[in-house]
């Protein structure tokens, strides 16, 4: 099991949070948009406030960037080197279609990388935790025997992992990148990433926006194990990196240990 404290407090946390969308999840509920029309629910700010409080109650000094939180301005920002970052709900639209592909995610920043990351499925109660140099482990129930996990080598043929509800990852792209056969498997929210760090899939092309809330816990799982994400120059997303909270465009793999730089330039992606 991990041997990280912190990671199993988050995990407890966050599966805290997994309660409170389910209690919403199980009953019908209004939907809302917020200004950047993105879906808000009930169940979104439920998870808010239980993370919110439980954070507060490990360090109440110590910044929490959220999804669902108001965003303090760059100018102080800008000072942090050690911060959390949150999405309550990550994968709304999926939570609104109840098809249960949508996820909690809680990072750890550290000098712009994620050191510590968890991952929660509420509907499935599969928990993904990571901590820097402590590896990446699943839980697959509440309970249950954690399982330390690992990405695979590049499969033959690729499986690509692509978002559920967003368009972005589109076949000319992927076919520059992997090659003309390859298989897709349609996955909504965070657990794309998971989907690689466990070895079911090898890469994860996102075209089109996503904030780094959506990214940074799921980044630390699949980098501890054995994966990476990477912009499209090749280099490691960072966070906190100025004024918009949006990541670029990248690509998230479970073989680290291809030249993803040069493939990516070769391609040329369209």
């Amino acid at each position: 099991m991990p041997d990280h404290p912190l990671l199993l407090e988050i995990g407890t946390l966050a599966r805290l949070a997994g309660d409170a969308i389910m209690v919403v999840y199980r009953e019908d509920f209004d939907v809302e948009m917020k200004s950047d029309l993105s879906p808000l629910t009930a169940a979104d700010l439920a998870a808010q406030k239980v993370i919110a409080a439980g954070l507060a109650s490990i360090d109440p000094l110590l910044p929490v960037v959220s999804e669902e939180a108001s965003q303090l301005p760059w100018e102080q920002r800008r000072e942090w080197s050690r911060y959390w970052l949150v999405d309550p709900l990550d994968g709304t639209r999926e939570f609104i279609k109840r098809n249960g592909e949508f996820t909690v995610n809680i990072a750890l920043i550290e000098n712009g990388q994620p050191v510590l990351g968890v991952v929660l499925a509420p509907v499935t109660e599969e928990l993904f935790v990571a901590a820097r140099g402590h590896g990446a482990w699943w839980q697959v129930q509440r309970d249950a025997e954690w399982e330390r996990i690992s990405a695979r080598a590049l499969a033959n043929p690729p499986v690509a992992a692509g978002s559920r509800s967003h368009g972005g990852s589109s076949e000319l792209a992927l076919r520059r990148l992997l090659g003309e056969e390859y298989q897709l498997h349609p996955l909504g929210s965070s657990l794309k990433f998971c989907l690689i760090a466990r070895g079911s899939a090898d890469v994860y092309l996102r075209r089109g926006p996503t904030s780094e809330w959506d990214t940074a816990a799921a980044q630390c799982v699949l980098e501890e194990a054995g994966g990476a994400v990477l912009d499209l120059t090749g280099k490691p997303l960072h966070y906190n990196r100025g004024e918009s909270l949006l990541n670029p465009e990248f690509l998230a793999v479970g073989d680290a240990g291809i030249d993803w730089s040069t493939r990516l330039r070769e391609a040329d992606l369209p």
